[in-house]
């Protein structure tokens, strides 16, 4: 198959993240020698070693957020790279199911933040390969989930911030072996489960007793469905023949209608190499979603609530290399020795403090981070309350294993600002 294959975005995106390589924690032990807690009293040294990082490191591939450009642009069988609405689920039968669908603090169910389609060839089985995060849209918990993310190893992580991994070979029941021809004419070889009517985000495993139409995750989107509207509907509905249940699950995800107008706006992840984009003119804001005087603000406004110090120096470098290319949403590492931008010297894991593999017990590998930027475009007020954090940092696990769990959680380091952080 042609390097081509998959190309969902501008400079040929899939070729890229076909190519990606993961950091391996084990990698960057001998660099390390301080520890993590006491980095920020050698903040000489630290910044010393950053700008040598930076002079011979290789470009990471930046995300940035675009509306879609058709209707079908986010279909699963384009396999596309999503932030906020619903996910397309990679297999989109056998789903996360249980507890790992809920935040473990409110006993709310997540809410999709984003998905990145990122293949890896060194195997069959990564030939397809998406990451989904999901988050609890209250603060308060994931002010919860970056006390308890200190601890080392507990008997049972409580998490309000959730990531999934699921990858398929080549050939599988869901998909064409072929390139998707990208012009609206793609279909999946077969429907998927269907999805809670409320947030279309998981599986619809209940089912509305007097109407037998709609389908919920949990009691709380039920009963949010019945207040919003449904109590009506349900009764005029209840008089329609009933649908058969060959009907009910012939039902394609794809066709649902979700009712939530709390979700977050949905975009396409486009992404480029950080040298690219500044060429291409993303650290301009003549068409930018966010105006270059929000930025300056919200920036402004973020480096105040640090204390003087070394989380405001770091802060600091931090913005400067975000600031090439203000709209990046996510940054993607593609080579073994590229690392996570962190805002703030504090508060970073160190080896100990990211949990190996659940399911091998091999080690885990920063993939990814997510920047705060991506609040903006989903119209998150800066309120206090409401849900912020500093950066979000995606490990897993760096061979990528793959056994008979479809969707396996992997590990999400947050970092907050340093004013939230201590309000816990």
């Amino acid at each position: 198959m042609s390097e081509e294959v998959y190309n969902h975005g501008r400079g040929d995106p899939s070729e890229m993240l076909r190519t990606l390589r993961i950091t391996s924690l084990d990698e960057e032990e001998d660099e390390e020698d301080a520890p993590v807690n006491d980095i920020h009293e050698d903040d000489n040294e630290e910044e010393e070693d950053d700008e040598g990082e930076e002079e011979g490191q290789e470009p990471v591939s930046l995300g940035f957020v675009e509306s879609p450009k058709h209707s079908w642009s986010l279909s699963r069988e384009l396999f596309p790279s999503i932030a906020g609405g619903t996910p397309a689920w990679l297999d989109p039968m056998n789903l996360p199911n249980g507890k790992s669908c809920f935040c473990d603090f409110c006993g709310e169910p997540l809410q999709f933040l984003l998905q990145v389609y990122a293949p890896l060839l060194q195997k069959e089985s990564t030939f397809h390969r998406t990451l989904f995060v999901f988050i609890c849209p209250s603060m308060s918990c994931l002010l919860k989930n970056q006390h308890d993310q200190w601890k080392q190893h507990p008997e049972k992580a409580s998490r309000s911030l959730k990531v999934f991994r699921c990858q398929l070979p080549r050939f599988n029941s869901f998909y064409s072996s072929e390139p998707p021809r990208h012009n609206g004419s793609d279909r999946p070889s077969r429907a998927g489960a269907v999805l809670c009517s409320w947030c279309g985000t998981w599986r619809g495993d209940k089912i509305c007793s007097n109407c037998r139409r709609a389908r919920y995750c949990s009691q709380k989107h039920q009963t949010a469905h019945w207040r919003s509207g449904h109590k009506t509907e349900c009764r005029l509905s209840s008089i329609e023949p009933m649908p058969s249940a060959s009907t009910l699950n012939d039902i394609s995800a794809e066709r649902q209608k979700v009712v939530n107008n709390r979700l977050w706006p949905q975009f396409e992840i486009v992404n480029e190499d950080e040298s690219d984009a500044v060429e291409s003119g993303h650290n301009e804001f003549d068409k930018s979603l966010v105006s270059q005087s929000q930025m300056d603000e919200s920036i402004k406004s973020l480096l105040d609530t640090f204390e003087v110090g070394g989380d405001k120096k770091t802060w600091a470098s931090f913005q400067e290399r975000i600031s090439r290319d203000p709209e990046q949403v996510l940054r993607y590492y593609r080579f073994a020795k590229a690392k996570p931008l962190w805002p703030m010297s504090s508060d970073r894991p160190s080896n100990m403090d990211v949990p190996r593999c659940s399911c091998c017990g091999g080690p885990r590998a920063c993939e990814f981070q997510v920047l705060p930027q991506l609040l903006y475009y989903f119209g998150v007020e800066n309120n206090a309350g409401s849900l912020d954090w500093a950066t979000i940092v995606v490990y897993t696990c760096e061979a990528s294993c793959n056994d008979s769990i479809v969707y396996k959680e992997e590990f999400a380091w947050v970092q907050l600002l340093s004013q939230s952080a201590t309000t816990l």
